[in-house]
């Protein structure tokens, strides 16, 4: 699915609940800049999608803009909504089947201790597979320490060590290769890692 779609389907979700949103609010979920957040409620707006308003309607009050979905706005809803949950299930069966082909790889090698990198989602899936072979992780690790996830005490990265696992599954769905290039540093072998969507060939040398 497009950033673009993704990044609509949200203004609209949050739109369509009916409180009052303010641009800023958008930019702060949406995870960009306010004036990108104006730029995508203008086009929305510009396809008849949304509709701004401005309230109230007393002169000597200071003019607020409120955004209201149209009936063109929720059937563009609703068409989102089903390709996110298509677009979502397609990857989620095809990370899992490439991180059960690797698993069974590296368990028939003997290797039977395995870290997880991140919390989520993704993490949930790694933990799931690791399930289906009958183990359990060493450890949960994320960028920072914090916290709980599936009953794990989640760790700094920084504080794993290189022996500490046979491998590292990095638990995102996102492209790995910064993640893996983060473990290498810190001493995990890349061919130790374990990602759910398969890593890029590195390009010819120049």
């Amino acid at each position: 699915m497009q950033r673009q779609h993704e990044r609509n389907l949200e203004i609209l979700t949050a739109i369509g609940e009916g409180a009052p949103v303010t641009q800023r609010a958008l930019a702060e979920q949406l995870g960009v800049a306010l004036g990108l957040a104006n730029l995508c409620l203008k086009r929305l707006a510009g396809k008849g999608l949304i509709k701004i308003v401005e309230f109230p309607k007393k002169p000597a009050a200071r003019k607020r803009l409120r955004y209201v979905l149209t009936p063109k706005g929720l059937a563009e809803k609703s068409r989102l909504s089903y390709e996110y949950m298509a677009y979502s299930l397609r990857l989620f069966r095809r990370t899992r089947g490439n991180l059960r082909e690797t698993m069974a790889s590296f368990h028939q090698g003997g290797m039977k201790r395995f870290a997880i990198c991140g919390v989520g989602e993704a993490a949930e899936l790694a933990y799931l597979t690791l399930r289906e072979f009958g183990l359990e992780p060493v450890g949960v690790f994320d960028r920072a320490a914090g916290g709980q996830f599936l009953g794990f005490p989640v760790r700094a990265l920084a504080d794993l060590g290189p022996d500490e696992a046979d491998g590292v599954i990095v638990a995102t769905f996102d492209r790995p290769e910064q993640r893996v290039a983060e473990l290498t540093r810190l001493g995990v072998p890349a061919d130790r890692c374990l990602t759910l969507r398969r890593l890029t060939a590195p390009g010819p040398a120049r």
